[in-house]
């Protein structure tokens, strides 16, 4: 488990992170959520050990990543966004030299890394040089490197950017693998299709705050249908019948009826009666409407 407290952060006179609370749960996968410059690296890199916050604290497993950065980073696997590595090194090379540190003989740190670079899809390319893999390729060596000391919890930061659809199919299927081992993961992303494919609960954070916490399950229960009318004969009778199921805006000859309540079947029954409709479908909001919702009420 990885729970952050109270953590803010500020880089110059830029308040980056202001009183930042939430918690990644084992067996869960928990997305953060939020517009560029919202703190999400910010936040990644705290967790991670490789900047202080000015106030606050986050615990790995229980151990503190200021007091007892050892033990916290013992439990904590960090893919960031753009990997950084000695280009010139061949993967396998690499892979072997950063095993060292963990405590693996080099024989022990090749077969390991023969194993999860095969696991990754890099099998093949253990002997190319890092200067010579792709975007998506690097992403997949840093998933690989992650995965070395087994942890108890990842973060992922966009790690989706730059993976082509075999890679995030790939990056999906790890997120639930690990989370059927009961690991904890946090990841952040801007393609929000795939936030609502995997997370089990979502963490929106606005100009470094957190603005919400709500699990998917929530989220769906939250979201409102919308019915979308096309009709080449509408009028005001029209109007007034459809407002008995919701809220109704016209644009013409298209009508939408916003937190539709009713049964869409009722509706086609007796609009046929008397009106030409040539299309008659809801519409469910995504997560992106969602979060810009929830943006847009912190702003009023």
């Amino acid at each position: 488990m990885i729970q952050v407290e109270h953590v803010s952060k500020t880089f110059d006179k830029l308040k980056a992170l202001d009183d930042v609370t939430f918690e990644v749960p084992d067996g869960q996968i928990t997305a953060y959520v939020g517009l560029n410059g919202a703190g999400k690296t910010t936040t990644m890199r705290i967790i991670a050990g490789v900047i202080y916050p000015d106030s606050g604290d986050v615990k790995v497993e229980g151990h503190s990543v200021i007091r007892e950065k050892v033990e916290a980073s013992k439990n904590l696997a960090w893919v960031p966004e753009l990997p950084i590595f000695e280009m010139e090194m061949k993967a396998i090379d690499y892979f072997v030299y950063i095993a060292g540190y963990m405590g693996y003989s080099t024989s022990e740190a090749k077969r390991l890394g023969k194993e999860l670079l095969a696991e990754v899809g890099l099998e093949g390319a253990e002997n190319k040089k890092l200067k010579d893999y792709s975007q998506g390729m690097k992403k997949r060596f840093a998933l690989a490197l992650s995965m070395i000391s087994n942890p108890k919890n990842y973060l992922f930061d966009e790690v989706l950017n730059g993976l082509d659809p075999q890679g995030i199919m790939f990056f999906r299927d790890l997120a639930l693998k690990l989370k059927k081992e009961g690991k904890a993961v946090l990841f952040s992303s801007h393609i929000l299709s795939e936030v609502e494919i995997l997370a089990d609960k979502v963490v929106f954070i606005h100009k470094g705050r957190i603005i919400k916490v709500m699990s998917m399950d929530d989220i769906r229960k939250s979201v409102t249908n919308s019915l979308l009318i096309r009709v080449e004969n509408p009028d005001k009778e029209l109007l007034d019948v459809l407002s008995s199921y919701g809220n109704v805006e016209q644009n013409g000859n298209l009508i939408f009826v916003r937190n539709f309540k009713g049964d869409i079947a009722e509706v086609n029954s007796k609009l046929s009666q008397k009106y030409k409709v040539t299309e008659l479908r809801t519409e469910s909001a995504s997560l992106e409407q969602v979060f810009f919702q929830i943006i847009q009420g912190e702003q009023k």
